[in-house]
């Protein structure tokens, strides 16, 4: 998850083709062999997307996206695809956008919102995975601070 929120689409694509060449398998598949439910859900669209890079954000989409986020996380369906979906094939810039407007029209971080139940694991990684697309340098400073 780390890896797949924190490079550049360039870079991603470059640790893909340097894992199959070295292990003559696909990440991706690796990463679905070696993972089940919720998690591979999650995991293998991160590793699998190639993601506009750009800084151009669509605010429309952002607003309807907030809106399909705050749905999913109120009904609990924390693995539903469209969840997914959008953290997995949208822009970093696109990404924050849709956060920044969901903390502004539902009045909370979508963080404070995943922290329903601090045991469930699948929402950990969740969590983390928004941190690590929205601000990588915030999540890996608890580990070297």
């Amino acid at each position: 998850m780390e890896i797949a929120c924190t490079r550049s689409p360039q870079q991603l694509l470059m640790a893909r083709q340097a894992y199959h060449a070295r292990y003559k398998k696909s990440l991706e598949e690796d990463v679905a062999h070696h993972t089940t439910g919720d998690f591979r859900k999650l995991l293998v669209p991160l590793m699998s997307s190639y993601c506009y890079d750009g800084n151009e954000v669509n605010m429309t989409l952002a607003k309807a996206e907030a809106k399909i986020l705050h749905e999913k996380i109120s009904e609990k369906v924390y693995s539903h695809k469209d969840l997914i979906r959008i953290l997995a094939t949208r822009s970093k810039a696109q990404v924050n956008a849709t956060l920044n407007h969901y903390k502004n029209e539902f009045g909370n971080d979508i963080n404070k919102d995943l922290k329903t139940d601090s045991k469930d694991e699948f929402l950990a990684i969740l969590r983390a995975t928004i941190k690590c697309l929205t601000c990588p340098e915030k999540y890996f400073e608890k580990f070297f601070v």
